[in-house]
């Protein structure tokens, strides 16, 4: 038997705060789906300067709760279902026990069933949050194993930076790169289901595959922007074009205002830009602003961080 450790939080200690990022899928090469209901995937994620911010902040009575305010807010669930309770429940019943409780608070900016992992970053902030909130010593390590029984996207949510995913996206190898990625995203209102996508992909006939797109992790080392424009690849973006048609004008809006290549994003609606810097970036979110299918436009830079603590939580915490 596994004895839980000796809780040492109360409810005098101080909540904790975590900033996690959105990503963007620069490359998503998507294989067949095997035996056990799963496309293996051979992906470059880039994290991006878009953020949800979870708190986490101490019970006595080993409830954990969710609240939602934000952006779409009315959309996340608060219950069981959301993946940052399913975190929180998850790190409590493998390094902590049953008596430890948590009210989650998050702050939403990344658009909500987008193709940006805005549930998955959630997740990642409530591991790192409560693993500091419970004072459980966990490693990376620890909390990567957390976040891959949790979803494909979570892993990377905790690293950042830009790393290419393996398997169903949560075998992670960090990429090096150079420079700034500077980036316009044009949010719907309707989301789109990933499973949904999947499936519309499956009766399409699939995509190119798993193979790992070496020429654009080249260029993201040499820092060629150029040549990233030209290896953006998305194999999921016919079955989302073909689910919301209305996306495809989306795209072509953006490459007439001056955007270097535009994609969507993961498993969309989110239609993401690569654009060459901060004014022409303004240029092409204004013509974007203006288009009826379009509910929303942000500006953001990358590669941004993962998971972190935000500045105060270590000092409060003593």
């Amino acid at each position: 038997m596994t004895m839980a450790s000796t809780p040492r939080t109360t409810p005098r200690t101080p909540p904790v705060t975590v900033r996690a990022s959105a990503k963007v899928n620069l490359a998503l090469g998507v294989g067949p789906r095997s035996e056990d209901g799963f496309h293996p995937l051979a992906t470059v994620f880039e994290a991006v300067g878009i953020h949800d911010v979870i708190t986490a902040g101490p019970r006595d009575d080993g409830a954990i709760t969710v609240t939602v305010e934000g952006a779409q807010a009315d959309l996340v669930p608060t219950d069981e279902t959301n993946l940052a309770c399913r975190a929180a429940e998850l790190m409590r019943s493998r390094w902590a026990g049953p008596h430890l409780g948590a009210d989650i608070h998050i702050v939403k900016s990344i658009p909500v069933a987008g193709g940006m992992a805005g549930g998955s970053a959630d997740a990642a902030g409530a591991l790192l949050a409560c693993s500091v909130l419970w004072d459980i010593d966990t490693g990376p390590g620890d909390l990567h194993d957390l976040a891959a029984e949790l979803g494909s996207d979570v892993p990377f949510a905790l690293i950042g930076g830009v790393a290419l995913g393996r398997g169903r996206g949560d075998r992670l190898v960090p990429v090096i790169f150079r420079g700034t990625h500077h980036w316009v995203f044009a949010t719907a209102e309707e989301g789109l289901s990933t499973p949904g996508v999947y499936r519309r992909f499956d009766e399409l006939g699939g995509g190119a595959g798993d193979l790992v797109p070496t020429a654009l992790i080249a260029a993201l080392t040499r820092g060629d922007i150029d040549a990233v424009a030209g290896g953006l690849g998305n194999d999921l973006q016919d079955a989302a074009l073909d689910l919301r048609p209305e996306l495809a004008g989306v795209l072509e809006a953006g490459i007439e205002a001056g955007a270097m290549a535009g994609l969507i994003s993961g498993s969309g609606p989110t239609v993401a830009f690569l654009v060459g810097g901060e004014a022409i970036g303004r240029s092409v979110a204004k013509s974007l602003r203006g288009l009826p299918r379009v509910s929303a436009v942000k500006l953001a830079r990358g590669p941004a961080q993962g998971a972190q603590l935000m500045a105060g939580t270590l000092e409060a915490g003593g």
